[in-house]
């Protein structure tokens, strides 16, 4: 969990030093697979013209690029902004590796009009050396939601629809070796190594964006 990132802008590339099980979202390979890296691309509105068939567009950068098998994100943030935080806590270890951006934040349970407007997201790639069962990488998956969360929340970014508590395009990656593991709750070590790392990333990552990016918001 030492391997450096790689950033080749517009690319970042978290190494996970072999093949791991992968839970994500992420437009390219959703859902359970095994995958040995996390990609970002970053984008403009200019490589995402209307009448573009994005995951063609994307598979394909990713084979031009030699990496067609890494689950990747799509983000508008500068990903020189990305942050991460690696956290030790008993017998496990977890490291997050986020981009941070709030140009189209919500408040849970509503929705804004967003269109004709610049697009933010959050991407949290997290890794862990504890080699999980399926369950327990969907447990670490609701940890590590609830850690960006609590995160996005505590720089208090307001909205006119109440405070900000993520973006409509977040996505989240985790990663583990396959195992026996069945837990990664909050009263186990993984769950909170995984809950600081992402919560200290996606913080820093939050309150950078606000110093530097924020513009007000029009209700």
């Amino acid at each position: 969990m030492t391997v450096p990132l790689t950033l080749d802008r517009p690319w970042l590339r978290l190494d996970l030093g072999g093949p791991h099980q992968v839970l994500s979202w992420a437009l390219n390979l959703p859902g359970f697979v095994t995958a040995s890296a996390i990609s970002w691309r970053e984008v403009r509105n200019a490589d995402l013209t209307p009448d573009l068939d994005v995951l063609d567009w994307l598979t394909g950068e990713l084979v031009k690029r030699g990496t067609p098998d890494d689950v990747c994100f799509l983000t508008s943030r500068d990903i020189r902004a990305v942050t991460e935080h690696t956290v030790t806590a008993g017998t496990a270890n977890a490291r997050a590796v986020t981009t941070v951006g709030l140009s189209n934040a919500e408040h849970i349970g509503t929705r804004l009009d967003r269109s004709g407007k610049d697009w933010g997201t959050i991407n949290v790639a997290v890794q862990t050396d504890v080699a999980l069962t399926q369950a327990a990488l969907i447990e670490m998956m609701a940890i590590a939601t609830q850690a960006r969360t609590v995160a996005v929340m505590e720089v208090a970014h307001q909205l006119p629809t109440g405070i900000a508590t993520g973006t409509g395009t977040d996505c989240i990656a985790v990663a583990a070796l396959q195992g026996d593991a069945p837990f990664a709750g909050m009263h186990t070590d993984l769950g909170e190594a995984v809950g600081r790392a992402v919560y200290t990333a996606v913080r820093d990552g939050a309150q950078e964006w606000m110093r530097t990016t924020r513009r007000p918001e029009v209700v």
